[in-house]
C-alpha cells in the first residue's frame, strides 16, 4: 500500500487534493470554520471512497496548523468507514455497523487496523470499540478531535465516534505507543472525591489534589497548568502507564483530560530524554518492519506544545520521516487499542 499526504495552509481543499489519485481510504484534518465544508467538497470530489474526519491539525515534515490535510491510502488497501453515534449515552446502541464492516472487509488482526477519531467520552467509546474489535484481536489507533464535530462517508456527527477499518494487502500491520515520562519519585496517591464525567480530582491520599501537587513541585495555580508538561499523573494500567494530563484548577480540586475514579492509584511522572525516547521508537519500529509502506501517527496536544517549546518539533518530524512516508493528527487525547492516554504518541505501521 501507499500513503498519500497533501495540505494547505490557507484552507484550499483542492490544493491539498491535488495528485491524489484513485484513494482507497481518505482522512480529512480541517478546521473549525471550514470543516463542514471541507467535508461535502471531499465526497463531492471523491464519492463512495470510505472516509472519516475531524478538526485538528496534521503533519507529514510540516505542521498543517490552521488550514487543511489530507491522509489518503491507496494502491493495495480495502477499508470501510462509518461512526457510532451517542457516545454519551449508549455507543453499543450502534456496535453492530462496525460488526458488519469487520465481516465485510475479512479483518484480521495481521494485517487490519481500526482508525477512529472521537468526539468525547472516549473510554466509553474505546471500550464499546473493542467488544467489536477484540473477536479478530484487531488492533486500534486514533485520537479526539477538536470542535465536538467528526466526519464519516460525507457525513457529520456530533456526540460520536467515526472509525475506519483499513486491511493492508502487502503484508502486516502493527500499532505502537511512546512514553516519554517515567515515575518520579516513590509517589502513591489513592484518588477520591472524583467527578467522573467531568474529570475532576478532588483528593489525594485524603488531602486536597491541588495542595498534594503544590506541596511536592512548589508551582503557583498558575504554573501547575505548564508543569503538566514536565510532570502529568499516570495511572498504572497492569504492565502499563496511562498518563493524565491535568487541564486546569478547579478550587482545591485538578480537572483532567482524562476519567480518574475513586481508589483509583495514580503516580507522579517526570518527562525522560524525550530525543533519545524517539530513536528507541524508530528502531524497534525498524527491526519489527524492516520494510515499510507507511506509518500513521497520533501525537497529543501537549507533546506537541512541549517540542515546539523546545525546538524540536521540527526535527522529531524529520526523524519519524526516517521511516519512510509518516503522517498525522494532533491530537486532544490519544487511543491505543482500548485506552485512551494523554501525552503520548501512538501510531500503527503497515507493512
Amino acid at each position: 500500500m501507499r500513503q498519500f499526504f497533501g495540505m494547505s495552509q490557507g484552507g484550499n481543499l483542492t490544493e491539498a487534493v491535488n495528485g491524489l489519485k484513485k484513494p482507497q481510504f481518505i482522512m480529512l484534518f480541517s478546521n473549525n470554520s471550514q470543516f463542514e465544508d471541507h467535508v461535502k467538497a471531499l465526497e463531492k470530489l471523491y464519492p463512495n471512497v470510505p472516509s472519516i474526519g475531524c478538526i485538528g491539525m496534521s503533519y507529514d515534515t510540516r505542521i498543517v496548523e490552521k488550514g487543511v490535510g489530507v491522509i489518503a491510502f491507496y494502491d493495495g488497501v480495502s477499508a470501510t468507514a462509518n461512526a457510532l453515534e451517542q457516545v454519551s449515552v449508549m455507543p453499543v446502541k450502534y456496535i453492530r455497523r462496525m460488526e458488519e464492516d469487520i465481516k465485510k472487509i475479512n479483518g484480521s488482526q495481521q494485517d487490519t487496523v481500526c482508525i477512529d477519531f472521537c468526539t468525547g467520552n472516549d473510554a466509553c467509546a474505546l471500550t464499546t470499540i473493542d467488544t467489536a474489535l477484540k473477536q479478530k484481536g484487531i488492533s486500534l489507533v486514533g485520537g479526539t478531535g477538536d470542535g465536538g464535530k467528526v466526519s464519516a462517508n460525507g457525513k457529520i456527527y456530533e456526540d460520536a465516534v467515526a472509525y475506519g477499518l483499513v486491511k493492508n494487502h502487502g503484508g502486516r500491520v502493527k500499532t505502537y505507543k511512546e512514553n516519554i515520562y517515567h515515575q518520579l519519585g516513590n509517589y502513591r496517591f489513592i484518588a477520591s472525591n472524583t467527578d467522573r464525567a467531568k474529570y475532576v480530582i478532588g483528593a489525594l491520599n485524603g488531602k486536597p489534589a491541588k495542595q498534594v501537587y503544590q506541596s511536592i513541585l512548589h508551582v503557583t495555580d498558575e504554573q501547575i497548568l505548564t508543569q503538566t508538561f514536565q510532570n502529568p499523573f499516570g495511572k498504572i494500567n497492569g504492565d502499563d502507564t496511562c498518563i493524565i494530563s491535568i487541564k486546569e484548577v478547579d478550587g482545591n480540586a485538578l480537572a483532567c483530560f482524562r476519567q480518574v475514579n475513586d481508589s483509583d492509584v495514580l503516580i507522579l511522572l517526570e518527562l525522560g530524554d524525550y530525543q533519545a525516547i524517539t530513536r528507541e521508537t524508530i528502531r524497534s519500529i525498524c527491526r519489527d518492519f524492516p520494510r515499510r509502506s507507511a506509518v500513521f501517527s497520533v501525537n497529543c496536544l501537549f507533546r506537541y506544545k512541549l517540542f515546539s517549546e523546545r525546538n524540536y518539533m521540527q526535527t522529531y518530524l524529520q526523524e519519524m520521516a526516517s521511516l519512510g512516508s509518516h503522517a498525522g493528527l494532533v491530537g486532544y487525547g490519544e487511543h491505543y487499542n482500548n485506552r485512551f492516554v494523554n501525552q503520548s504518541m501512538t501510531c500503527v505501521v503497515f507493512e
